[in-house]
Order: structure tokens, then C-alpha cells, then sequence
């Protein structure tokens, strides 16, 4: 079959899922339906916003379907109006059988770990979080269990020691367009033989679920690496938080940046130091940690060194 004529449906919301639908209109791929999510309120005057998705979609001349909910007879209807031979998911939302198992060739999603770890709706952020030195990116085809259907393709990636969140998801989001290019022809050449999960060997699975904003807040607790690699695994978004008590006040400032220091130290856990002028470390398990980048409330993010003057 040639590429123009499978009829594609494609699913997805955020920034991370424009770049493959880009490749895929670019490279004349027979896209015949966008589905994303509704526009919702957003920033302090609550403006209706669009999806990063809807957004590309639109400036490409794509039908854009909008559902609240799948499983809405009108939405399927209309899905099934489209004759999708394929429908490619990418950063969407968890679907029904009945919209998934509705195309001929069925519907393949692409996921950012090396499944079956990293199930959920964050594994950028947890593999840097639990220090993986190692990620990749998966394609699958769904079924009912949510990130546990068949592999078609893996890609492994290295997380090197400067990562963040940020960068690592722009690295993925390059290597994801391509190999949705790559799995979409291998559907329509039909040369896919693809792996159970259960048939790949692992000693522990590790979740990634969805993060909260209560569940970024800094653990002092922990080591100085293990909260050096929280930092990064929500940096720049959603950030890691903490606590601070400035003037008699408590304040919660986001920490985007910082650097493990291994020392002894009798120090009650979550001391801050400070010379008033260069730095900020706090004490930690086994030594410090020394805050490099920070946000306090209503101003910009700013090195340390810029946060401590603009205190005096």
C-alpha cells in the first residue's frame, strides 16, 4: 500500500506530540483526522487555550475533532466516518476499546520509556529522578491495560549527567517523530512482528505516574544525588519545591538547578548556609546540597547569586 493511500487518524495534545504529526504531513502521509484535547482557561485572565497539537494541526489545513468524551456516540460516529485504516496515539489520554481496535490495522502508540518500564504518564521525569543512566522510546500497539500492549520498535537513549527533563524530552521528541515515520511503514509494508511485554526480561518494573504538586516538594532525607536527580527530573516543569523561612515568613521557592556535595556534617537535616552573597546549601543525608538556579514567588527564575543581591 502507498503511503498516500492509508488513511491515518492521529491523536495527541502537547508540544511533544507536534513534531512526529509535522514529519508525518511533511514526508505526505494521508493524515485525515486530528483528535485532541478540548481548549481549556489558562494564564490569569483564564484565555481559552489551544493545544500544542491543535495548534500545528489547524495551520496544516487538518480536521480537528475535539471529543470530552470517547466514548460519546456523535464522536464515534464521526470517527467512524474518517475509515481510518491506522490510528497513531502520541502524549494523548487512555483510549476505549472501541476507538482503539476501530481501524483496520489497528492503533499504535509511542511511548517515552523502554516498556515495560516506565508505564504511566511521566517517564521523562521519573527515569532522571531514579538516576537511570539509560531511556529509550516504544512503539506499541494498544490493547485494554494501559503502556502494556505489543512492542513494535524500541530506541534506546543515554541520559547524560547534565540532563534535565527539558532537554531530555526534546531528544526523545526528535528520535519519537522519526521512529513514528519508521512504524508507520512498517504497517503499510505489513512487516511487523511484534514482542509481548511479558516476553521481555526485567528483575524490577519501575512506574512513572502522574506528578503532583505536593509530591515535588524536596526531601532532605534523602541523599544529596538522589535529590540532585529530583531536581533535574523536574526541571524546568513541573519543578521541584522547598520550603524556605526568610524574615520571620515561609515562603516556597522552585529549585530548577543544583549540585550534590558529599561531606559529613552534624547539622539537623534541612539546615540552610549561606554567605548572603555567592551561595545557598542545605543539609542533606549524607552532606549538601548547593542551590544553583531558584524562583521565589512572583519573580523570575535567577542563579543564586542574583536571587541573594536582589535579597539584600
Amino acid at each position: 500500500m502507498d503511503k498516500k493511500q492509508l488513511r491515518i487518524i492521529y491523536m495527541g495534545t502537547p508540544e511533544f506530540a507536534v513534531l512526529p504529526l509535522q514529519k508525518l504531513v511533511e514526508n505526505g502521509y494521508n493524515i485525515v483526522a486530528v483528535i485532541t484535547m478540548p481548549d481549556k482557561p489558562s494564564g490569569r485572565g483564564h484565555k481559552m487555550q489551544q493545544s500544542a497539537v491543535k495548534q500545528y494541526a489547524l495551520s496544516a489545513g487538518l480536521p480537528v475533532l475535539q471529543p470530552e468524551k470517547l466514548k460519546n456516540p456523535e464522536f464515534l460516529e464521526q470517527l467512524r466516518s474518517y475509515n481510518a485504516d491506522l490510528q497513531i496515539v502520541v502524549a494523548f489520554r487512555m483510549l476505549p476499546e472501541v476507538v482503539w481496535a476501530m481501524p483496520k490495522y489497528g492503533t499504535f502508540n509511542l511511548h517515552a520509556s523502554l516498556l515495560p518500564q516506565y508505564r504511566g504518564a511521566a517517564p521523562i521525569n521519573w527515569a532522571i529522578i531514579n538516576g537511570e543512566k539509560e531511556t529509550g522510546l516504544t512503539t506499541f500497539f494498544l490493547q485494554q491495560e494501559i503502556d502494556t500492549g505489543d512492542i513494535i520498535m524500541q530506541h534506546k537513549i543515554t541520559i547524560e549527567p547534565t540532563d534535565n527533563a527539558g532537554n531530555l524530552h526534546d531528544k526523545l521528541m526528535i528520535e519519537g517523530a522519526e521512529m513514528v515515520i519508521a512504524t508507520t511503514d512498517m504497517v503499510i509494508n505489513q512487516n511487523i512482528t511484534a514482542i509481548p511485554q511479558n516476553q521481555i526480561a526485567t528483575e524490577q518494573l519501575h512506574p512513572a505516574p502522574k506528578i503532583f504538586k505536593e509530591t515535588c516538594q524536596i526531601n532532605y532525607n534523602q541523599t544529596a544525588e538522589q535529590i540532585h536527580n529530583f531536581v533535574r527530573g523536574l526541571s524546568p516543569y513541573p519543578a521541584a519545591w522547598t520550603e524556605f523561612q526568610l524574615n520571620g515568613h515561609s515562603i516556597n521557592a522552585k529549585i530548577f538547578a543544583t549540585e550534590p556535595i558529599i561531606e559529613p556534617h552534624n547539622l539537623t537535616i534541612g539546615t540552610a548556609l549561606t554567605d548572603n552573597k555567592t551561595y545557598i546549601k542545605i543539609a542533606c543525608k549524607d552532606g549538601f546540597i548547593k542551590l544553583l538556579n531558584m524562583q521565589l514567588p512572583s519573580k523570575k527564575p535567577l542563579n543564586v547569586r542574583d536571587v541573594l543581591n536582589g535579597l539584600k
